[in-house]
């Protein structure tokens, strides 16, 4: 594989057809934490890198919720602009996820 380091290596480039020769050791150098930016015609067309720190799941915070009652001695109430603001995010989200064919 051809590559061009940036940054001291945290990014490496290679051109979209040395991906499709080996994308094994391309992702060999991601799961390693380096960034690899995918060149077509010397154009960035792509960027592969490991996802950012995990979103915390429901579990963890209900049980993070209930520690923290139990900390205080109560349940705590939210104020009514937060309730409000939490009832129109779900709102605006309650539509179907409606994925490409391809996903």
């Amino acid at each position: 594989m051809t590559t061009r380091y940036d940054r001291g290596m945290s990014t490496v480039r290679i051109t979209d057809t040395e991906l499709a020769r080996d994308v094994h050791a391309v992702l060999e150098k991601v799961r390693q934490g380096v960034e690899v930016i995918i060149e077509h015609n010397n154009r960035a067309v792509a960027v592969i890198k490991t996802p950012s720190a995990p979103v915390r799941g429901i579990r963890d915070s209900i049980a993070r919720a209930r520690a923290y009652e139990d900390q205080l001695g109560y349940k705590p109430v939210p104020d009514p602009d937060f309730a409000k603001d939490v009832e129109e995010g779900i709102a605006a989200r309650s539509h179907p996820l409606d994925p490409p064919s391809w996903d």
